[in-house]
């Protein structure tokens, strides 16, 4: 591109110096400029394709990274839930079997109060 305008600095003075000048000579040139800024453009073009495509395999790279975490995430969660589940299934039987044993115990001590009562109803007849 530096070149073209070397080139044309050139022809523009030689247009004011020459009379003779032919002005399709600066069209040439205007043509080459015009064939320079095409294929910067496309040059441009094809670079930032490429960023684009690079751009999408990180964000694909990315998108794999996360849906890893995520199952990971959710791999320990439903490890944790299902410890936590156990350990509440172990603790509801527990608190059942002593609810059990209470009523039980009650039940028991029901009997006695009820035999102790008979006991002492009957030591007071025979008194």
């Amino acid at each position: 591109m530096e070149a073209l305008i070397y080139h044309f600095t050139l022809l523009s003075d030689q247009a004011l110096q020459d009379k003779s000048f032919d002005p399709s000579t600066i069209e040439d040139l205007m043509k080459l400029f015009e064939i320079e800024a095409y294929k910067s453009w496309a040059a441009m073009e094809q670079e930032q394709q490429k960023e684009v495509e690079e751009a999408e395999t990180e964000l694909q790279q990315a998108e794999d990274y996360l849906e890893s975490v995520l199952e990971s995430a959710m791999d320990e969660f439903r490890r944790f839930e299902a410890e936590l589940e156990s350990r509440s299934k172990a603790e509801l039987k527990s608190l059942v079997e002593t609810g059990e044993k209470a009523r039980k115990m009650g039940n028991l001590m029901e009997k006695s109060a009820s035999f102790f009562e008979r006991l002492e109803i009957i030591a007071k007849g025979l008194t």
